[in-house]
């Protein structure tokens, strides 16, 4: 096996020489079937992209990303969007593609996008037509990967999207509750592709194209494959036993004998002394090493490393090893120094190399600028597609997400370095917006992207952040290192809006309001000009112990941000209110903390409507937490360490309940809890009470509210919290008193 490239040598997107089929020129849209193909002249196509999702020509969805980049660099890409999986036949529509199939669930886990969190199936799928469920099959990546296989047998598969990037390890699948192999195992694929997947599968594209066999190409960052051997010139760390992964080498010594290392001089002396160490011949001189030359040797030996991670076997039947693992993987993403990873999966091995590097602004401008029709193909017809009219006219502004959360999926496949856009790139997009977008009506819906407010947020130095392991740069506070200025960002919007024909420009993304606080300046941007009414932020909870668990701050940063809200508002003269978001049964939670929970949010006059419960994706921190009742946040040890975790279906019941303390369907059931926790003072007519001492004669509704017993503060609440539409894929509404119900993203 070849040395993976160094991160000083990666290769510019825009610096491939274009494939000779780039005399086609650009599509309308990429094909979807062999009529299409006719009308651009293709006798075939050299990709395809087989994907679970419907083709919406849009760069929020990946088909559309990988197909659009993979054309710019001359290739002939054609989409099988959501096949039918058990006819093969559906994955020979568009022939034999001449280099390979793409294959991806995705802009969603599969089994995300098909079941809740209480494994429910689900009767829609807003990413196909009309929200239609039942479009795509269980675990589609590996599915569709048969399918391919079976359809033509020598042709190579690589599969990516973020159901391979979450389960590209053995990983703990909630929905069978088991500990399951590599996808990439399962799948019987060639190639995993893994995080942000556009410069390895440009390199592939390019590589395969040159005539490379599939199975010798392993050095390239971001992805996976299965090995018989291990290559014998590597360094291999043996971390798969329960301790603290070691170092991977010592301290280099300045002072070398530049022949054969012998008679090393005291790293305390001197350059003067060093010089004059020697006079005769018989006595080597010693050589001062540069700290350029220090950082180059220890480069070249972590560029040769690999961490031996507990096979697939003993993490399946040790939930030790298994939080072990997760917390190995998890300080190896950072691109800047992250080592080559390998698992044992019964005969063979998985090797993953590093991360892949970060886009630059020039790159990611090259990625966003591609002529995407922005709408769905026309195959569709009238088809309303609820994913695309969500994004329709939102605007992607940067990647990654610094924050760290655990029960958070980005970090695992966007990574925590800020991948930012240009301002000129993302005004551009704004005004094609406006002049191309059919039923565009001059508001922009969203600019943003993980997180709204870390657009050129980055560390200080690139030395540190290249060599920093810390899982996150705000928690358990703001990293001294980390430049939180937000003067990019309000200059992004102050431009955005003053565009001609643009009315409004909202922010709808995920607001990180303890790094909005920071700058009064942008909270003022914010509130004053870009609120629609209400604005979304994600304070979890109220306790420390899941906080901690979740890494985000305590409620005193919500309350911070509150106040600037409310002063902000106030001073444009608006009315807008908060929508904080919460999150039951998440590990680190125990009853008491749900009902604390559930007090703060009587004492403020909040009233969750549709919420959920904590959803264990792959890979997660928070779903090892979940599975094994250890905190991988720090050294796993056997004795000590253990998390609290709401895993009964009755327990996990009880917890969503708190958050819905106002329904008097959960009345019963709270009752009883709080008898059982001491606290039947909690149970009363009275304000300081949680719930009430009657049963209405009927549960529908909020009838609670307008008994005879309530106040009238508790009536005019009823009368505003009125039921709302289903909120889809994990995600949680929180109400203000008294205001109509909003949906959310």
């Amino acid at each position: 096996m070849s040395a993976r490239p160094t991160p000083a040598k990666h290769r510019a997107l825009f610096d491939y020489p274009p494939y000779w089929a780039e005399c086609y020129g650009r599509a309308p849209f990429l094909p979807m079937s062999r009529a299409e193909m006719d009308e651009l002249g293709w006798d075939s196509c050299d990709i395809i992209v087989v994907t679970g999702d419907a083709y919406v020509d849009h760069p929020s969805f990946g088909m559309a990303i990988v197909g659009r980049l993979l054309e710019a660099q001359g290739f002939r890409v054609g989409i099988i969007a959501q096949p039918d999986w058990k006819d093969t036949k559906a994955f020979e529509a568009l022939g034999q593609p001449n280099l390979f199939f793409g294959v991806t669930a995705g802009n969603m886990d599969s089994m995300i996008n098909r079941y809740t969190a209480d494994r429910k199936t689900r009767s829609d799928d807003a990413y196909s037509p009309d929200d239609v469920g039942g479009k795509r099959p269980d675990r589609s990546s590996i599915v569709y990967s048969q399918r391919c296989r079976e359809a033509y047998k020598d042709v190579p598969i690589i599969i990516g999207g973020i159901e391979a990037s979450l389960r590209r390890i053995a990983h703990y699948d909630y929905w069978q509750d088991k500990v399951r192999r590599s996808i990439l195992a399962d799948a019987k694929a060639d190639l995993l592709v893994y995080g942000n997947g556009e410069r390895a599968i440009v390199e592939l594209a390019h590589r395969i194209a040159a005539g490379h066999d599939i199975k010798e190409i392993n050095d390239i960052r971001g992805t996976a494959m299965m090995l018989d051997e291990l290559p014998s010139d590597w360094i291999v760390i043996d971390s798969s036993k329960v301790d603290k992964p070691g170092r991977i080498e010592e301290p280099v010594n300045p002072y070398i004998v530049p022949e054969d290392g012998q008679g090393e001089a005291s790293p305390c002396q001197d350059d003067a002394a060093a010089a004059a160490a020697s006079t005769d011949a018989s006595t080597q001189v010693l050589t001062f090493m540069s700290r350029e030359e220090r950082q180059a040797i220890r480069q070249q030996k972590r560029d040769k490393t690999v961490l031996r991670l507990p096979s697939f076997d003993m993490v399946q039947n040790d939930k030790v090893l298994y939080a072990h693992a997760n917390r190995v993987l998890h300080l190896e993403t950072n691109p800047g120094n992250a080592r080559a990873l390998v698992q044992n999966q019964g005969g063979q091995k998985l090797w993953l190399n590093p991360p892949p590097i970060p886009l630059t602004t020039e790159e990611m401008d090259y990625v966003f600028d591609h002529p995407y029709a922005r709408v769905p193909h026309p195959s569709y017809g009238n088809a309303r597609i609820p994913a695309y009219e969500m994004i329709r006219f939102s605007v992607n502004i940067m990647r990654g997400c610094f924050g760290g959360c655990t029960f958070c999926s980005i970090t695992e496949h966007e990574g925590r370095v800020i991948q930012n856009r240009s301002e000129d790139s993302i005004i551009k997009e704004i005004e094609t917006i406006r002049d191309d977008v059919p039923g565009f009506t001059g508001v922009i819906s969203d600019l943003g992207g993980p997180t709204a407010n870390m657009y050129r947020i980055a560390c200080k130095s690139r030395e540190i952040e290249s060599n920093c392991r810390l899982p996150s740069c705000v928690y358990p506070d703001i990293c001294s290192n980390l430049n939180t200025d937000h003067s990019s960002l309000i200059g992004l919007y102050k431009r955005a809006r003053e565009l001609p024909g643009i009315k409004k420009v909202l922010i709808a993304s995920g607001l990180r309001y303890d790094l909005a606080v920071k700058s009064p300046e942008y909270v003022e941007e914010l509130v004053t000009h870009h609120v629609g009414g209400y604005l979304k932020i994600a304070p979890e909870h109220t306790e420390r112990g899941p906080l901690d668990k979740m890494m985000k701050p305590g409620i005193g940063a919500y309350d911070e941000f509150k106040a600037m809200f409310e002063k902000f508002t106030k001073k444009a003269g608006k009315q807008q209110f908060l929508i904080p978001y919460f999150i039951a049964a998440h590990p680190g939670t125990t009853d008491k903390d749900m009902m604390n929970l559930a007090l703060w949010l009587k004492r403020y006059g909040f009233r969750a409507d549709q919420v959920q419960n904590f959803y264990p994706s792959p890979m997660a921190t928070a779903t090892a937490m979940y599975y094994t009742g250890k905190n991988p946040l720090s050294r796993v040890r056997r004795n000590g360490g253990d998390v609290p975790i709401a895993k009964s279906s009755a327990q996990r019941r009880l917890h969503k309940a708190f958050l819905r303390y106002h329904d008097p369907d959960n009345w019963p059931m709270l009752r009883e809890a709080l008898k059982s926790m001491g606290r039947a003072d909690l149970i009363g007519n009275g304000k300081q009470h949680l719930i009430p001492t009657y049963q209405p004669k009927t549960d529908k509704g909020y009838q609670s509210a307008r008994s005879k017993n309530s106040t009238p503060a508790e009536r005019r609440r009823g009368r505003g919290a009125a039921r709302v539409g289903k909120v889809r894929k994990g995600q949680i509404l929180s109400q203000h008193t008294g205001l109509p119900p909003r949906t959310t993203k």
